[in-house]
């Protein structure tokens, strides 16, 4: 998108801050602007509070809406609730119940917000090109081979570009991203100078707000808690609340330390351990989704971040066959639990990432 151009951009709105001010920001530099809200919560869903997934889902409905009056652009809703419980949902409960950690943003940025959501708007004759989204993360058009690069957001705290790695070059050619560049104290300011009148809404990235109970209600099984060696050592109340490093809510009493470091869904059963059981060398990752470079021949260098907040470790990524990749660290490591992402960067630039075995 040229500087000067003035294109036609739909802007995924949640009715909070980033979204608000990405929206503004386009307004404000003369383009063609759509806002469009996805609804992805309704009645026969399950009933609970917290998170961009509940009831709460229609306040920032409103507040999007009123977001967009006040910039003057047009709005829509558009209902994804299906396609959000079929890809996400389902799929998030079919990984827990599988003794797995899955990433749901990861998996709705790709198949919903950046996917669906965009050809629905198009199916309802909104004409747009590109889309927009509120994420801390950066894009570079035609970079090294042609490719669209995905770059790590101006704020290394903020930085979002963990939770996109899974977007293809399609999706990366169509996408925007307004605050790449900017701080979140910049965009609070930017909120409170534009009177955009969300500057006070929570901030929720996470889906469920961390609470996952209603999900699995009548689905999860109490079973025991179980040492390496297969001793008794207590009881769970359900293998999806539990996963590999956690220590927390494992109710069992011990002198040392003990972290879950197995979860075992054919025996229901959660294995613990010492911090030393979490540690490995190397991981197998499948699902690999390679953005920088359509298909590594060898072996490259990389920083390895094993979930959003994680500053990476050194590693060395050998690509397999069949869509996998084989992560060495540079050190022993904690490694990252089944079902959970490992993205793979060069400084800023996301290289690729998969899904952890």
């Amino acid at each position: 998108m040229g500087s000067k151009s003035k294109e036609k951009i739909i802007v995924g709105m949640s009715g909070g801050i980033d979204s608000s001010v990405a929206a503004a920001l386009l307004v404000k530099q003369g383009h063609h602007v759509t806002g469009v809200t996805m609804k992805t919560w309704d009645d026969s869903s399950p009933a609970y509070w917290g998170g961009c997934f509940g009831p709460a889902q229609k306040d920032g409905v409103e507040s999007a809406r009123r977001v967009a009056a006040k910039l003057g652009i047009p709005f829509h809703v558009i209902d994804l609730s299906g396609e959000f419980k079929h890809q996400v949902l389902d799929f998030f409960c079919r990984e827990y119940l599988a003794g797995r950690t899955p990433n749901p943003c990861v998996r709705c940025n790709k198949s919903i917000k950046f996917g669906v959501l965009w050809e629905k708007a198009q199916g309802c004759g909104i004409e747009a090109d590109f889309f927009a989204s509120g994420h801390y993360a950066r894009m570079e058009r035609g970079g090294a081979g042609g490719r669209h690069l995905l770059k790590k957001g101006g704020d290394e705290i903020k930085d979002q570009s963990y939770f996109l790695y899974g977007l293809t070059q399609a999706q990366l050619a169509r996408t925007l991203f307004p605050l790449g560049g900017y701080m979140k104290q910049e965009v609070r300011k930017l909120c409170v100078d534009m009177d955009l009148g969300v500057e006070t809404r929570k901030e929720s990235q996470d889906f469920a707000g961390g609470d996952y109970a209603a999900l699995f209600a009548g689905k999860a099984v109490p079973g025991p808690v179980v040492d390496k060696q297969g001793n008794l050592l207590g009881k769970h109340k359900g293998i999806v609340y539990y996963t590999r490093g956690q220590r927390k809510r494992l109710a069992i009493a011990s002198k040392e330390p003990q972290y879950v470091i197995e979860v075992k869904a054919d025996t229901n059963s959660v294995v613990v351990g010492g911090p030393e059981d979490l540690y490995t060398e190397r991981q197998v990752v499948s699902d690999v989704n390679w953005i920088a470079l359509e298909s590594p021949r060898g072996t490259m260098p990389v920083t390895a971040r094993i979930r959003s907040s994680h500053t990476g470790y050194a590693a060395v990524v050998e690509p397999r066959e069949k869509g996998k990749a084989l992560v060495t660290y540079k050190d022993v490591r904690v490694g990252a639990a089944p079902g959970q992402s490992i993205v793979f960067y060069d400084g800023d630039v996301v290289l690729g990432g998969g899904i952890a075995e």
